[in-house]
């Protein structure tokens, strides 16, 4: 088994303004890939902001490895459209996870990422502590094609026994 450092819950909260891939709507649903692993959502039905509110679960091997993000529109006579992709990756995540914070009030703003060449985010992300947790809110922006962005919240779970970070 390889050293799995943690867990990665990604709650897929909603798509905005996505792009019509039938007459007039589409059907999407999100693919979330990370190395051999794939998990995919349910779809919505004639929806171009559809609000999927699901959790994902990734296992973390290497927190270097960028997340695979595509939006597909499900066909049921031919095969699905893309509807854009992203990516994204955990290091800022991850370095908030390493301060080991305790004691810090639940909601506090403990770093915040700017969008740029590098990154598919559309506006500024920030890692929260809450409740205990490391959490990150961010919104990517979907590439190749016309528009469309879907918003997730990212949140560390740390595996009791691991090694860990």
């Amino acid at each position: 088994m390889e050293n799995i450092l943690g867990l990665l819950r990604i709650h897929v909260q909603r798509g905005v303004n996505l792009a019509i891939r039938d007459f007039k709507s589409s059907d999407p649903y999100v693919v979330v890939r990370l190395g051999k692993q794939k998990l995919r959502t349910r779809v919505v039905k004639k929806n171009l902001n559809p609000e999927w509110d699901e959790d994902l679960t990734l296992s973390i091997v290497d927190p270097n490895t960028p997340i695979k993000l595509m939006v597909f529109d499900k066909d049921t006579f031919s095969f699905d459209d893309k509807m854009g992709d992203a990516e994204f990756d955990l290091k800022s995540l991850i370095e908030v996870v390493k301060m080991r914070l305790d004691g810090v009030a639940s909601g506090t703003i403990i770093k915040r990422v700017k969008p740029n060449r590098e990154n598919c985010l559309s506006e500024e992300s920030c890692i929260i502590w809450v409740d205990g947790m490391v959490v990150q809110n961010m919104f990517l922006r979907l590439r190749n094609v016309e528009c469309g962005e879907v918003e997730l919240q990212l949140q560390w779970i740390d595996i009791p026994g691991s090694r860990g970070l």
